[in-house]
């Protein structure tokens, strides 16, 4: 019986050679994982963030690897800057919102400001990239490739955070966080549907508990209870994102 060869490519549809990938928070907790695993796909990376230090020492170590890495050292908030870099990239093919930035304080420590920078980096600063881009991701997309956007919310911006959980650890979300997540999603699905016609992709991920190594280092028995709350009896490790991301943003 003669075997046929399948008419599509099998994990070359994950690979992104010759793509160019913007992402923001690059150095921060899940943005340094997925910038590797980006990296480690093919793709030449444009690493955005505030802290020049993180974001070099990162750059180093990606083109050690025999990586491509370039650094953009912006406030995704500040518009002008937004606008400025953008125009002088010519070609976009995948763009991650990722940074966010949010005191970690309780309800009656969350002020009217709280709620202006959480929406306006979570929200805003996401809408303005994606438009500022807007010419290099219609350059990238084409009838077999599409520009993908992808937007990192969280769980709560679906669910609520159970305070039961959290008890005195003081690491609760904060009341801010959730609704700017949730205003995140919205956007995606709004842009998911008008920019279809462009042949974007437009997609997020919501992640559930992914806390950093420090968290996980000092705060053990919390992380445990936390743990407990997922069927899988754990939290999530930073690496373990990098393959849904990769699978939204390449042809996969």
């Amino acid at each position: 019986m003669a075997i046929t060869t399948p008419p599509f490519p099998g994990l070359e549809l994950f690979r992104l050679d010759g793509r160019v990938a913007f992402i923001s928070g690059a150095s921060g907790h899940l943005g340094s994982a997925v910038t590797w695993g980006l990296a480690q796909a093919g793709a030449s990376l444009i690493l955005n963030g505030r802290n020049e230090e993180r974001l070099k020492s990162l750059k180093t170590a990606l083109e050690e690897k025999g990586f491509s890495a370039e650094c953009a050292v912006f406030d995704i908030m500040d518009t002008n800057e937004v606008e400025k870099f953008a125009a002088s990239v010519k070609r976009l093919d995948v763009l991650i919102n990722n940074a966010y930035t949010g005191r970690a304080v309780p309800i009656d420590a969350a002020t009217d400001d709280d709620f202006a920078k959480a929406f306006q980096s979570g929200v805003t600063a996401a809408f303005n990239l994606s438009r500022a881009f807007l010419p290099a991701l219609e350059a990238s997309a084409k009838p077999k490739h599409s520009a993908s956007i992808i937007n990192i919310a969280s769980m709560y911006g679906s669910v609520s955070p159970d305070p039961r959980i959290y008890g005195d650890s003081g690491l609760n979300s904060p009341p801010f966080y959730g609704p700017a997540k949730a205003g995140l999603l919205q956007l995606t699905r709004y842009l998911a549907t008008h920019w279809a016609p462009k042949n974007f992709r437009v997609n997020a991920l919501t992640p559930g508990p992914f806390p950093t190594a420090s968290v996980q280092k000092e705060q053990r028995d919390f992380m445990a209870t936390l743990g407990d709350k997922n069927p899988m009896g754990r939290i999530g490790q930073a690496h373990e994102i990098c393959g849904p991301v990769l699978f939204l943003a390449s042809e996969a």
